[in-house]
């Protein structure tokens, strides 16, 4: 008996309505380890600002969806008016088990750098689309044939992305970490929840000393409910902000930490070490049993602080790039 599915020359075509239902399910069967629910396409996908529905291709075979691949551009500034007329990214795609083997993967990427192409991007990043990427970038040990197809279509690594987890049972906050807090704030140095007053410095802060996105996700969680006290501040004797940590602020997800952010010059204080754990403390206080992050370089000073504070590299991500040169 032949699995029509199989067929080597689905159709491939811009989403439609009616097609949404049948890509989460075929999405879920294709990446078992990143599934993804109605709600969350919705949100990611459909409702980003930047979606085309000419964008995300979808191969159709027999009336069924058997694969898709998403291709976007802004058409919506991250900040300002630059809309990075060269810049395109293709945050996803996958494809059947069923209708593997036959090309079909190759196509749908080829088909959807095409079409970014025609719309005058030159330059392809998978998958470190801002604001609504999946996933940082490509888990290479989970997806070995996906990372195969990007490499034989042009893309190469840019830099790496860890992902970290830490257990929370049993946490407490370690006495090196309470005697800092102590000798900071005896030097003037205050640290608690931000007021309402507070958050117009804090956007500033994450916005123009750390990413665009960072400052985004505060504005959009806060705006959304997410109670002030998920955030932790930190200010000089000046009163100057200069640090802050936080969780909660992704999808409502009360286990996720981050963003975090202390300025250059403060670094190397112990201050965002007290941030993280005052942080880690409170989610511990609200039930959380871990805590949890997508990105951050393994071996940046970020990732030393989280390694110290007992994080553990979970999965690793690389963030390719295509240039139409190759």
């Amino acid at each position: 008996m032949t699995d029509r599915t199989t067929t080597p020359r689905a159709g491939i075509r811009g989403f439609r309505a009616g097609d949404g239902p049948q890509v989460v399910q075929v999405w879920r069967r294709s990446a078992p380890a990143d599934p993804i629910t109605p709600d969350r396409f919705r949100c990611l996908v459909l409702l980003d600002a930047n979606f085309d529905p000419g964008g995300l291709r979808v191969a159709v075979d027999d009336g069924r969806v058997v694969g898709a691949a998403y291709g976007v551009r802004r058409l919506t500034p991250m900040t300002g008016t630059d809309l990075e007329p060269e810049q395109g990214w293709i945050p996803f795609f996958f494809v059947d088990p069923a209708a593997r083997g036959r090309g079909l993967g190759r196509r749908l990427l080829t088909d959807t750098l095409d079409w970014l192409h025609g719309h005058g991007r030159t330059r392809v990043d998978f998958a470190s689309y801002t604001p609504n990427y999946v996933l940082p970038g490509l888990d290479a040990e989970t997806y070995p044939e996906a990372a195969g197809l990007l490499e034989s279509l042009g893309f190469r690594t840019l830099y790496e992305a860890a992902a970290m987890d830490r257990g929370l049972v049993g946490y407490r906050l370690p006495d090196e970490v309470a005697h800092r807090e102590d000798e900071l704030t005896a030097q003037g140095h205050r640290f608690g929840t931000p007021t309402d007053d507070d958050l117009v410095e804090l956007i500033a802060l994450a916005g123009n000393h750390f990413n665009p996105d960072w400052a985004r996700a505060i504005r959009e969680c806060l705006a959304a409910g997410t109670p002030l006290d998920r955030i932790v501040v930190a200010r000089d004797p000046s009163g100057r902000l200069v640090g802050w940590a936080m969780h909660g602020a992704y999808a409502s997800a009360d286990e996720r930490f981050g963003p975090f952010g202390v300025l250059e010059e403060m670094r190397g204080t112990g201050l965002g070490k007290v941030l993280l754990h005052l942080v880690l403390e409170r989610m511990r206080a609200r039930g959380a049993h871990g805590a949890w992050f997508l990105w951050t370089g393994e071996r940046s000073p970020a990732g030393h602080l989280y390694r110290a504070a007992g994080f553990t590299t979970t999965r690793v991500f690389r963030v390719l790039r295509r240039e139409a040169a190759r």
